[in-house]
């Protein structure tokens, strides 16, 4: 199998079921969807560094697009973390 049709494959499926995308959907941009969809479903981003094999945690981050109301729900998560500890007022 040649890199062309690897690389034409995707393209076939995105003109059939992804007409929007038709042109615009890439290896890289179908790898930047994967790293958000997983970080998104609670993966780690250190985890996701080694996997995308970033050197930096900075370029992993920036492969990063999440939903607006993702960056609220990790905020009120970890608010929810810091009330719950042992001793803690909260008055």
């Amino acid at each position: 199998m040649s890199v062309r049709t690897l690389r034409r494959a995707p393209g076939i499926r995105v003109d059939e079921w992804l007409p929007a995308w038709s042109g615009r959907m890439t290896p890289h941009v179908l790898r930047h969807y994967c790293a958000s969809s997983l970080y998104a479903a609670g993966m780690d981003i250190k985890a996701l560094q080694e996997l995308l094999g970033h050197q930096w945690l900075a370029t992993t981050s920036g492969y990063l697009h999440v939903r607006s109301d993702h960056i609220e729900r990790a905020w009120n998560s970890a608010s929810d973390r810091v009330e719950a500890r042992p001793g803690l007022r909260t008055d």
